[in-house]
Formats: structure tokens, sequence, C-alpha cells
């Protein structure tokens, strides 16, 4: 309040000044009026950014309750606790809704509604399109979608299997076998993996979206893929999220990575940066083959559906533990188009 009066204050100075050749009481009394529009017009909206600055800061303390409600598991309180922020302080309404969408679908949340989950992120978009939680919130969207559509066909395919199993109760003995065969052999395919020790190169095919560890020219393991969201042709610049292609290595890792775990390229080589070069443009860098970003560990490999990266290489987060154990600092990094 003191800078709107200080404002008001000088306004009013410069408005005096500006009317000195004008009869002495006209000037006055238009000054006057004059200043008052002024005030009337400005004051409101030097209001509304002090009320807005205001609920923020107050509305803290409230965001912290709830979140502590998430982190204990108490799901219902903290959606409670957010309704009661949206009608105390409705300008956090774009972030109480994007909090609330995640609530809403969190795995752990035994009483979880995808629907009104997609609601809360599908609201924000609508009312709040410049927020900041906008991005999130679409991709929240894409990835409770094809949840829902998945967990469809799984429960489909999952009464197809019980009546089935009715059908063949007779072979269940052989069913049983079948299985344990099968776990025997996945774990002798990884126990092999193990065995062969560290990789000497990591093969990248864009176009089949496949990561390949591959020992002494035999390919040990394959992963899906995502890549930028620009996957054809080469990286060219910085910020054209474009992965590359060429031949690089693994210079260094972070365990810390907000992506969980990450190994970083050795991008750009010397032929990326004479390109980059000749345009005159930055090559960019910060590549890395990485996990799923901390806080959405849960999609596992749906976020394959749609490439997401700014130019990287995602697997998930078990995928890129088990990359970093074969794959020390110096192993070769081919990516093919």
């Amino acid at each position: 309040m003191r800078i709107i009066r200080n404002f008001q204050i000088v306004l009013y100075n410069r408005l005096r000044r500006s009317v000195g050749y004008m009869d002495k009481k006209q000037s006055r009394m238009g000054d006057l009026r004059f200043f008052f529009f002024i005030c009337l017009m400005i004051t409101p909206i030097l209001l509304s950014g002090c009320s807005h600055f205001n609920e923020e800061f107050k509305a803290k303390p409230s965001f912290e309750e709830a979140n502590e409600f998430f982190n204990q598991g108490s799901y219902k309180a903290s959606l409670s606790k957010y309704e009661q922020i949206i009608k105390k302080y409705p300008s956090t309404e774009d972030r109480v809704l994007f909090e609330m969408g995640v609530i809403h679908a969190h795995p752990k949340n035994e009483q979880k509604d995808y629907q009104k989950s997609l609601e809360s992120f599908q609201k924000l978009i609508k009312d709040y399109p410049a927020s900041g939680y906008r991005q999130d919130s679409e991709m929240m969207i894409f990835y409770i979608t094809n949840v829902t559509i998945k967990e469809m066909l799984i429960a489909a395919q999952q009464k197809q299997i019980e009546t089935l199993q009715q059908d063949v109760k007779s072979k269940g003995n052989e069913i049983v076998t079948l299985q344990n065969k099968n776990e025997g052999l996945e774990q002798k395919i990884f126990a092999f993996v193990l065995q062969k020790g560290s990789v000497d190169k990591i093969l990248i095919e864009k176009k089949q979206r496949r990561l390949m560890l591959v020992s002494k020219g035999e390919v040990l393991k394959t992963y899906k893929i995502a890549l930028g969201g620009n996957p054809h042709g080469p990286k060219e610049r910085q910020g054209d999220n474009k992965t590359p292609e060429g031949t690089y290595s693994i210079d260094s890792r972070n365990e810390n990575s907000r992506y969980h775990l990450s190994l970083h390229v050795s991008y750009p080589n010397e032929r990326d940066k004479k390109r980059a070069k000749e345009r005159g443009v930055s090559p960019g860098g910060d590549i890395m083959i990485h996990g799923i970003k901390n806080g959405f560990s849960w999609v596992g490999d749906y976020h394959t559906e749609v490439d997401w990266t700014k130019g990287c290489i995602a697997v998930t987060d078990e995928e890129i533990e088990e990359i970093s154990n074969l794959a020390p600092n110096g192993t070769i990094v081919e990516i093919r188009p």
C-alpha cells in the first residue's frame, strides 16, 4: 500500500508541473480530476497484483500441510485440504488442480479415479492455458489415457484367461511346468549377460526405436526406447529436439540425475562441430541415455508410446540401471538413423 501511495504522489506532482501554463484555478481543478481518474484506473491493477502475491504467500503453509498428508498416504485428507485451498485462495487453482490430478491417478491410492484425474488436468489446460503446469498436465493426460486403455485390455484378457483356465483344469500341472521353465529361461539369459561382463558397444537404431547392448559383435539384450520430440534426421543445432546420429562414447554418468540415472554421450564430435560452425549455430550438447523423469517412474515402459525427450535416449528406470552396470565409461555408442 505504501508503494501505491508513493506512486500516486509522484504522479500528482508530475501532473502539476505539466499544466503550469493554465489558469491557476482551472489548472488545479483539471489536475485533480485527471489525478483521481488515473488513480481509479491504476490502483485496482496494483492491488490485484499485491492480492495475487499475498495469496501465494499465505497459501504456502496449506500446501505444505496437503503435501504432508500425501506423503503419509492420507490421500483423502490431502484432496480435502486442496479443496479448501481453492475456496480460500482461488488464484492458486492451477497448481491445486495439478496436485489433485496426480493424487487421483496415483498407483498407491486405493481409491484412485482416472476420470477425476483427467477432469482436473483438462480443467487446468482449459482455464489456465498460460500456466506453468500445462505441459506436465498434457503429458499426464496422455499417460492416463494409455493406462486406462491398457487396463481395460488387460481386464478383458484376464477374463478370457479365467475362462480358459476353467476349461483346462486338467492341464494345470502342465501350465505350472511351462511357467517354471519360462522363469528359469529368463534367469539363464540374465545370468548369461552378467557373465559376459561389460559390453563394448551400445547400438541405437532410431527408426526401430531400439537400443542394443553388444559384446564382441553379439547382441546381448535389446531395449525399446523413446527419442527426442523431433526424431527424424541428425541433431544440427541446440534446441532442435533431435537425437544425434554418428559414433560417440559414454564419457561420464550422473547417479543424481533428474531422470533417475543418466549416461552422458560424447556429442558433439568433430563432424558435428564442423557442421554447426558452417551453419553459424551452436551444436548443443547434454545428450544422455537416461531413465524416466523423477516422480513419473510408475509410467514404466508406457513412456515409449511417444518421443518425449529433448534429444536424449530414454529407457525405464530399471533398464538404465541394468545398462549402467554393463556399460562403463568409454563404451562406444553408435546411433544409426
